[in-house]
């Protein structure tokens, strides 16, 4: 049977909002959440951008990943920052409550009825990266994540890799990097949950030296994002 393709968007870095009732947690870091660790700069953006041109539904969260990181699973070390990890455990688990599990929940579920309508889900969730990290350059401007044992995800990528190049030919676009696709994250999870014949999950990541400057060519790099992966899932 004939799967129609269900494309969803999905952004876990969005912004560095701290609820009022956990500012105190982050006195002294107040630097740290304006930085890297702090959010993603140019997810959202790109995210909206995606969701509006593709007309797919849009889960985001503009909460800092400070607080608690939705792309961990329960467990990981680095679930909590340096500013929560020593809080009660009480507060943790209200924090767990109020603001990881109702996000990935809901995702799941959106995932799992699409699929029970008989659809097949692309699920691309926007992130960015610092250009560089513990004094190594990032030698990418895009990065695609997939699970290379996965055959749609790696297909799609390919495509998209494809596009992308031909399109910007000064980009360096770069699959399983600067982080590999089957380590811990949102899409990891949602792979052990549903089949890889219905689900594909991709991580885009953006070098933030392009987004940091913004203007025009900031603009014009999203535009050709978004249009060759619209372009690549068409064709699937």
């Amino acid at each position: 049977m004939a799967h129609t393709v269900h494309v969803l968007i999905t952004c876990e870095h969005g912004g560095n909002r701290i609820p009022t009732r956990y500012h105190s947690l982050f006195a002294g870091f107040e630097a740290l959440l304006h930085s890297h660790r702090g959010y993603d700069p140019g997810a959202l953006a790109v995210a909206r951008k995606l969701a509006r041109v593709l007309d797919a539904p849009l889960f985001v969260s503009t909460t800092s990943r400070l607080l608690i990181d939705l792309n961990r699973s329960i467990g990981h070390p680095k679930l909590y920052s340096e500013a929560t990890r020593d809080a009660p455990a009480a507060v943790r688990r209200e924090i767990l409550d109020r603001h990881y599990l109702p996000y990935r929940t809901a995702v799941e579920a959106h995932v799992a009825a699409a699929i029970a309508r008989g659809s097949r889900v692309i699920h691309l969730a926007s992130h960015s990266f610092t250009p560089v990290l513990d004094g190594i350059v990032r030698n990418a401007d895009i990065g695609l994540l997939y699970d290379p044992a996965r055959a749609g995800e790696a297909e799609l990528c390919r495509r998209w890799q494809a596009r992308l190049k031909s399109q910007a030919l000064e980009l360096k676009v770069r699959r399983n990097y600067p982080y590999t696709g089957k380590s811990d994250g949102f899409t990891a999870f949602l792979r052990r949950r549903f089949p890889s014949d219905l689900y594909v999950g991709i991580e885009l990541e953006i070098n933030q030296k392009h987004v940091l400057p913004g203007g025009r060519r900031w603009l014009a790099m999203q535009d050709i994002v978004v249009g060759t992966f619209h372009a690549a899932t068409i064709e699937c």
